[in-house]
Parts: C-alpha cells; sequence; structure tokens
C-alpha cells in the first residue's frame, strides 16, 4: 500500500487531484476568504505604486487575484512547492489578463533569489511548516524584504490546552464539515491539529517572528481558528 501523503509534505499532499479541487472544496468558505484578502490589502495599502510583492505558498493565486485587482501597478512573483497548484494558478492568472504582472516559481521561499521585495505574504502556509524548521522559514521571508518591508501572514493558530479549546474544536468542526468533511476526519480533528500540523499558539508565532527580525505582529484578522498577523522587517533581529 503506498503511503497517504502528508500535508507536511505539501509538494506531494497538494497533487494534480487535490489541486484541481482546491478551489471548489474551499468555496464554502468563501466569505471568509474574501475578507481576509479585503484586510490583507488594507494593511498593504500604503506601499508604493509599483509595489513588488512575494506570495509564498501562492496555491492558486487566490491573494494575487485580489491584491492585483486594486493595485495595478504591483507586480508579483508566487512560489509553491506544488507544480499541480502551480498550473492551476497560472492558468487563473493568464485569464485574469494578469501573466505579465507574475512569475511563478516551483519550490519553497529558499528557491526564491530575489531579494528587496516590497511585501510578503505567506496564507494558511506556517501550520505545514514543521516547528524546527519555522525558525528558518520566517528568516528566509525575513531576508527577502527590503528594510521596513511588510510582512503578512495567516495561519491555523490556538493554544492547543487552553480551557476554551474544547468549544473551540466543536466550532473548527463546524468549519471543516463546510468544507466536506468525513465523520471520520472530524472525529480526527484533535490529532491533526497536534500531530499532523504543526499548530502553535498565538504568542509562539510572535516569539518567532521576534526572533527573526520582525516587529512585534498585530493581529489584524480572526475566522475561529485561523489568525492572520502583519509585522514590519527590523533592521537586524534582536
Amino acid at each position: 500500500m503506498t503511503e497517504s501523503p502528508s500535508p507536511r509534505d505539501p509538494a506531494r499532499f497538494f497533487d494534480r487531484d487535490m489541486a484541481a479541487a482546491y478551489d471548489q472544496r474551499n468555496s464554502g468558505l468563501k466569505p471568509i476568504s474574501d475578507c481576509l484578502h479585503f484586510l490583507t490589502g488594507l494593511v498593504l495599502t500604503d506601499l508604493p505604486d509599483d509595489a513588488r510583492l512575494l506570495c509564498v505558498g501562492v496555491g492558486t493565486a487566490a491573494e494575487i487575484l485580489s491584491l492585483a485587482q486594486d493595485h495595478p501597478g504591483w507586480s508579483f512573483v508566487g512560489v509553491d512547492p506544488s507544480a499541480e497548484m502551480l498550473e492551476v494558478a497560472r492558468k487563473r492568472l493568464e485569464e485574469a489578463g494578469l501573466a505579465n504582472r507574475c512569475e511563478l516559481v516551483a519550490g519553497y521561499v529558499e528557491d526564491v533569489p530575489e531579494q528587496g521585495f516590497d511585501a510578503v505574504t505567506a496564507m494558511l502556509v506556517a501550520h505545514f511548516i514543521p516547528l524546527p524548521d519555522r525558525p528558518a522559514f520566517y528568516s528566509a521571508i525575513h531576508q527577502r524584504l527590503r528594510p521596513d518591508g511588510r510582512f503578512v501572514s495567516a495561519e491555523i493558530s490556538c493554544e492547543l490546552d487552553a480551557p476554551d479549546f474544547a468549544a473551540m474544536l466543536q466550532d473548527w468542526g463546524r468549519v471543516q464539515a463546510r468544507m466536506g468533511a468525513t465523520e471520520a476526519s472530524l472525529a480526527s480533528l484533535p490529532d491533526m491539529l497536534r500531530n499532523v500540523l504543526s499548530v502553535v499558539s498565538p504568542g509562539r508565532t510572535a516569539d518567532l517572528w521576534n526572533d527573526a527580525g520582525f516587529t512585534p505582529p498585530v493581529e489584524f484578522f480572526q475566522a475561529f481558528m485561523i489568525r492572520g498577523w502583519h509585522a514590519q522587517k527590523r533592521a537586524t533581529p534582536s
């Protein structure tokens, strides 16, 4: 029997079938994603008219499509380890007439040679990064930003041992059910959060960002367990 790919190995997890069905699977949460993208645009609204953005884990290019619509002078680099997801992203960008403003890179943030980006986004990416690798992930993002560049990220984040975790888990189950989760997958949610994904508390995320050289992150979004923050690059790590 072939082992099922783990979410910690996104290049294998987001295969052709997953990539093709990704947007449809998440369509039930469109109000949440639309709000996240809208607020991300507000957070980044003071970037230069010709800003250059790096989108880490670009997936099907949802945030590029959202940000590019309101900022016709911005250009983008999107990086993702899944060739299948990039194929979907490329098609969507071509259909939207945005291909000339976007470059897609197969790989991880470390595989992007360009530096000096005005902003980096990482939407629903960090919880796929094993905790021991998280400092290098944030440091690689820090290195690719210009001085005072902006970092915007959203991830599944909660305190797994908090008194209200059981109630939060119940709410999170409703989110997953909206996405078509089966009874079996709903029953496995606690194990998924604790042992498969790398879910950490908001406080731990703040510490990791500080260690990588960012200003204290500002939380600008929360929808159940999904939280979003933004921060600026400090000149040197503390």
